[in-house]
């Protein structure tokens, strides 16, 4: 019996109470919330009182009542809405990143798929449902754009619509992306170039990666005063054999290929042998894609790496900043990073066929 009496009057586990827990540590309940959220800096010798008491009293925050009080849902929302000509691996590299970057806050992530527009991002907005949006697909004159601007919930955009003015948007620099194709080849002294791109349909959406990329590649090409042609390419082989060969028919001189579609890069090396032309000896080709895609295709392709995971982390973690009322940068490009591996080589005219 002496050694019950002591916890005669202890609380159970799920009784104690965030002032239970200041009141063993001797601080103010504010800052054990402070502890609890990591919203406020506290002193090492303090928080580690906290977090001894919040053991000895086996003290566990309630997630409802914590989100309650904070207004806080502790979800944030990717809209990624799947439409026609998106290469769902690649796309699910960058949800993949923002949930693991999320996860990093304390965050989970509502997944919406739908292509809704305008009246989904409202609809999820209020709903109370998520602490900010994380937008992809975006199109240059995007009609969810002017809708971000009065939501009280911010947003960061994976992309960049035509005008950004107020808005934070993070990826790779896909101008630069094409640019930087055009300057390897050039480089190796090709001339005449041609840029394989996204599916008709992507273009005709006004999808900014696409257009922005499609600009960097002609305008350089443009600049160095050489042939370049630019057009859609489809996801299926026999498209793409068939594109190939109308392609070749029209400039035998093709010398250089830029790919920029992701579920068509193999079959471009698989047609370009049934065409004659041999990779690199006869053609070379440079690929915008994830290093993985790069690395497993035969030949390895030199690539421009598209870098959902870095892409996807910088989004989630500006978003973080603007829940904090933190100041944030309005535009994110990040340098495309060319890695030269076997189907590029120095063109030379007698190994055109």
């Amino acid at each position: 019996m002496t050694d019950a009496a002591p916890n005669r009057g202890a609380k159970r586990a799920d009784m104690v109470t965030i002032t239970d827990v200041a009141r063993h540590a001797g601080v103010a309940v504010s800052t054990v919330s402070y502890v609890l959220s990591g919203k406020r800096a506290i002193s090492a010798t303090t928080r580690q009182r906290v977090l001894a008491s919040i053991r000895a009293l086996g003290y566990h925050p309630n997630a409802g009542a914590r989100a309650l009080a904070s207004r806080r849902a502790n979800v944030i929302a990717l809209v990624l809405p799947l439409r026609s000509g998106m290469h769902l691996p690649v796309l699910m590299q960058f949800a993949t990143s923002v949930v693991t970057t999320a996860r990093q806050f304390d965050h989970d992530v509502l997944l919406v798929t739908a292509d809704e527009g305008p009246s989904g991002l409202r609809r999820i907005a209020a709903s109370a449902m998520v602490d900010g949006i994380v937008l992809m697909d975006i199109e240059m004159h995007d009609p969810r754009v002017p809708l971000l601007l009065d939501l009280e919930r911010p947003s960061v955009l994976i992309g960049f619509p035509a005008e950004a003015a107020n808005l934070t948007c993070v990826d790779l620099d896909f101008y630069r992306a094409g640019a930087v194709c055009v300057d390897h080849l050039v480089a190796l002294g090709h001339r005449q170039i041609a840029l394989l791109g996204a599916p008709a349909v992507v273009y005709e959406r006004d999808t900014g990666f696409a257009h922005r990329t499609r600009a960097g590649f002609t305008e350089t090409a443009e600049r160095y005063g050489i042939e370049a042609i630019a057009q859609p390419c489809e996801e299926n082989f026999d498209a793409v054999r068939q594109e190939l060969a109308g392609l070749m028919e029209r400039h035998p001189g093709l010398s250089g290929l830029v790919v920029h579609n992701e579920a068509a890069v193999g079959h471009v090396l698989a047609a370009l042998p049934l065409l004659g032309r041999q990779v690199p000896h006869d053609i070379s080709v440079v690929a915008i894609c994830p290093d993985e895609v790069a690395e497993r295709a035969s030949p390895a392709l030199s690539s421009v790496l598209i870098p959902a995971e870095e892409v996807g982390h910088q989004a989630v973690t500006l978003l973080m900043r603007k829940l904090e009322g933190q100041p944030v940068p309005g535009g994110t490009l990040l340098d495309p990073r060319l890695t030269v591996r076997a189907s590029t080589a120095t063109f030379s005219p007698v190994g055109v066929r």
